[in-house]
């Protein structure tokens, strides 16, 4: 949504917008629009999809004035920051990482969690809480176990006492027929949280079920 001067000053009597203020809404630079050289007359399309946005957003803005019948003044405003939160493409968190992981892997996956969490931890962007990734995990782990345990080891390095960490781990050893790492796994994870009957029960079923095979 960030906007290019050319396209304020080719719309007569539409303001020039606050760019910092876009920028910062989408948490980039003046370059990431403004990409080629100017004068260049090479193609920045990212401009194209700010003026669509920026167009988007006028129209939000009328519906929404219409709708309630207040004034611009009185109605609220839809702006860059509404959806974008302070970063470029406004997905949550669960999204990027879970299509990541489908498309390059538990390696690309981590990396980009790190570095996301690096940038923007702290900040409105991304839901950095433990249940990101363990939602994650469990989506994958039957078909790809070690992918699932790849996400919970990076999730109980930010987050030690996650006794659901663990027992999601735990739950993708035993997709790899690894039930005695699993049963430790989750002796770990009742020591962290010693009333959690859900962890308890899965750990007493799992040594039952072993001790049958």
């Amino acid at each position: 949504m960030v906007v290019a001067i050319g396209w304020a000053q080719s719309r007569p009597g539409t303001p020039l917008p606050n760019m910092q203020e876009i920028a910062q809404s989408l948490g980039v630079e003046c370059q990431y629009c403004h990409s080629a050289q100017a004068g260049s007359g090479q193609p920045e399309p990212r401009k194209d999809i700010a003026r669509a946005m920026m167009a988007m957003t006028r129209d939000l803005n009328a519906k929404v004035q219409a709708g309630t019948g207040k004034a611009a003044a009185d109605a609220t405003e839809v702006k860059c920051i509404t959806c974008h939160r302070g970063v470029a493409i406004p997905k949550q968190l669960s999204e990027i990482i879970t299509r990541t992981l489908s498309k390059d892997g538990a390696e690309a996956a981590v990396s980009q969690y790190r570095e996301l969490r690096s940038r923007y931890y702290g900040h409105q962007a991304y839901d950095f809480g433990e249940d990101t990734l363990i939602g994650i995990a469990e989506r994958f782990a039957t078909a790809r176990p070690d992918d699932s345990i790849a996400l919970m080891k990076l999730n109980v390095e930010f987050y030690p006492q996650s006794a659901r960490s663990l027992a999601s781990m735990a739950f993708a050893y035993t997709r790899k027929f690894d039930d005695r790492t699993a049963i430790s796994i989750l002796e770990e994870a009742v020591k962290l949280d010693p009333n959690n009957g859900i962890i308890q029960g899965q750990l007493e079923q799992l040594k039952s079920f072993q001790r049958r095979r």
